[in-house]
């Protein structure tokens, strides 16, 4: 099974650029409170979270088309690569997430990116954060116009819930890392 120390070795191998480990690290946050919410291995979830963008920096046009082989000659299993290549569906591929993990990572992917932009705003970072203001944000199609919000309702309708009440997992297991999410308080 992928341990969070493996995944972070194996980032490293393809991964560089500072911004592409701190979205790492909100997803593996992120995918740690749902792995709890749903009552799944919560180190598994956030190694599987945390590896998600594999290929990303050597491969930009051709995201998860070299994540599979490499993976799987890493040890990883079938199930475990499954779930990194579905949080492409219908963009990158057609593996489509039928299981909790996989429909958790396709959903906290872009949802984290919100999380982390209006946490960014905020005196208090991620700290003081709650879902009310959260969705202010989500709501707001020009903040972080870039996160797809209509994926992100996909996702979350995958996983038989409303937005709110997935960002608030997301944002309670974000707060537990704070400090290594660069989202505590400024100053």
């Amino acid at each position: 099974m992928l341990t969070l120390d493996r995944a972070r070795e194996l980032l490293a191998t393809t991964t560089t650029e500072g911004h592409l480990f701190l979205h790492a690290k909100n997803v593996s946050a992120a995918m740690g409170g749902l792995a709890t919410h749903f009552g799944a291995d919560q180190q598994h979830w956030m190694a599987i979270g945390y590896l998600h963008d594999y290929d990303y920096e050597q491969h930009p046009q051709e995201h998860l088309r070299h994540t599979r082989e490499p993976l799987l000659e890493a040890g990883l299993t079938e199930e475990e690569v499954r779930a990194i290549l579905a949080h492409g569906y219908g963009i990158l591929n057609d593996v489509e997430p039928v299981t909790d993990m996989e429909k958790s990572l396709f959903t906290v992917d872009e949802l984290t990116g919100i999380i982390q932009a209006a946490a960014r705003m905020r005196p208090m970072g991620i700290t003081d954060m709650e879902v009310g203001s959260f969705m202010k944000k989500f709501k707001d199609k020009k903040f972080a116009a870039k996160c797809d919000r209509d994926l992100i309702r996909k996702g979350c309708a995958m996983l038989g819930m409303e937005v709110k009440d997935v960002a608030a997992i997301c944002i309670e297991a974000m707060k537990q890392h704070a400090q290594e999410l660069d989202l505590g308080p400024k100053g």
